[in-house]
């Protein structure tokens, strides 16, 4: 596919991701949701790049010079743009956010009108519109047919309502210190507002977003800061999110990360505990370490395992009816409260657990022990189908013979190849590295 990559369009704003492109993205995607067309609107929303305004404006004529009426809500999470898109009754949402990447990447992302993100099948098919100069001609609106836009500044109440609700009505946060690291993105206004109005004592760092520092050296993939700051302030635990607020970092009272693997299996337990998971699975993506799954497995909950992306993490827990799953980076889905990754509904998931827990919560959050982990991210100079390299079967069929899982792929925006090795034996895992980077350096750079 041209367009679309693992989740949405995404790349460098103003070359990949252009005014024009952005702008008859917005037409195709606005002529293939006019075919199931119940209220004539599609809510737009954003992160904190500059780069948004540019994207936002071209969204918005392509929208309206197709007939539709758009509803701007500015900077919100994205979890958020899934929520109102359903609640607000619009059509389709579309969030354009380019999630933990730097400032200068952008991207733009669909949501259908119960707020789930499209599927493949529909990706591809706004994309053959967006090829049909024709069909794009044929669609556009004159006269009174042209769609018109409005700003709405205040939804973001019925965001921090639910979210708020998805916390027990018999808990506070009261007594309880927090510091929050909003990645001077998208969740800089709602995350302070939602913990302070639980009783939390709330610290933030990283909520001055300027269009050029969101992720910058801060939130989900930077927390060394956020767990300096939770000492300092004798803090009983830190959050971390990443741009667009739909993931989630745990640091615990003694500054140290919660791996993310962790961080599942807490949850999933307290979930199991409280009879609130809707059964007995839990799924996870590839990346997710074993030793998650032998944790779980003591608890009587079975792991599943999906492809990479909260997308197909939500997929797979609507095919087996449960409720909870998410991916070790913290995308973390609760489908009680969200259609996708939400890391605010997370922490205070997490939040309820702790406060229904007597120890401290360095023990709390380190349940188990994970297994020897390694991921290498390969620069390649072209991409071959993984199954049409010859000596690929038999590189993996040695390495599961020695006891070491593997999980390979290419990036779906960049010319990089992920190599995920894992075992419990850590030097074998480290030998079986350096044999799969010269293997593939030698096929795919050759």
């Amino acid at each position: 596919m041209k367009l679309f990559g693992t989740d949405g369009v995404r790349g460098k704003a103003g070359a990949k991701l252009d005014a024009y492109t952005a702008m008859r993205l917005a037409m195709a995607a606005g002529i293939f949701f006019r075919k199931n067309s119940i209220t004539n609107k599609i809510l737009v929303g954003k992160d904190t790049r500059r780069s948004g305004y540019m994207i936002e404006n071209a969204i918005v004529s392509g929208l309206t010079a197709v007939g539709y009426d758009v509803v701007q809500i500015g900077p919100m999470p994205t979890p958020a743009i899934a929520f109102l898109t359903e609640d607000m009754r619009c059509d389709a949402g579309i969030m354009i956010s380019a999630s933990h990447n730097s400032y200068f990447d952008n991207g733009i992302k669909f949501f259908d009108h119960t707020g789930h993100k499209i599927d493949i099948k529909d990706e591809k098919t706004i994309e053959s519109i967006y090829d049909d100069e024709a069909l794009i001609a044929k669609n556009q609106k004159t006269e009174l047919e042209i769609g018109t836009s409005k700003r709405i500044d205040d939804v973001i109440g019925r965001y921090i309502v639910h979210i708020k609700n998805s916390f027990p009505k018999n808990l506070t946060l009261h007594g309880t210190r927090v510091v929050l690291d909003t990645a001077n993105g998208a969740a800089y206004k709602v995350a302070p507002t939602i913990f302070s109005e639980l009783g939390a004592d709330v610290f933030v760092i990283n909520d001055e977003p300027n269009g050029s520092n969101i992720n910058l050296s801060c939130g989900a993939l930077h927390p060394q800061k956020l767990g300096e700051e939770v000492v300092k302030f004798r803090a009983d635990i830190g959050f971390a999110f990443d741009g667009d607020a739909d993931r989630l970092v745990v640091v615990n009272e003694k500054g140290k990360v919660v791996e993310g693997d962790k961080l599942l299996g807490i949850l999933a337990n307290y979930l199991k505990t409280n009879s609130l998971l809707k059964s007995d699975y839990v799924v996870a993506t590839d990346m997710s370490n074993q030793a998650l799954e032998d944790f779980l497995k003591t608890k009587n909950i079975k792991l599943v395992r999906c492809n990479v992306g909260d997308k197909y993490v939500l997929e797979k827990l609507k095919e087996l009816g449960s409720n909870f799953g998410g991916e070790q980076s913290g995308h973390i889905i609760f489908s009680n409260f969200a259609k996708t990754g939400d890391g605010l509904v997370a922490a205070l998931q997490l939040m309820a657990h702790l406060l229904n827990e007597s120890k401290k919560n360095d023990d709390k959050l380190n349940p188990f022990e994970l297994y020897p982990q390694k991921l290498v991210n390969l620069h390649i100079a072209k991409k071959i189908p993984l199954n049409e390299i010859v000596g690929y079967n038999e590189l993996l069929s040695e390495f599961k013979a020695k006891n070491i899982r593997a999980l390979i792929r290419y990036s779906g925006t960049e010319n990089l190849l992920r190599i995920l090795l894992e075992a419990k034996d850590e030097k074998n895992m480290n030998s079986a590295m350096e044999q799969a980077e010269v293997f593939f350096k030698r096929v795919l750079n050759g």
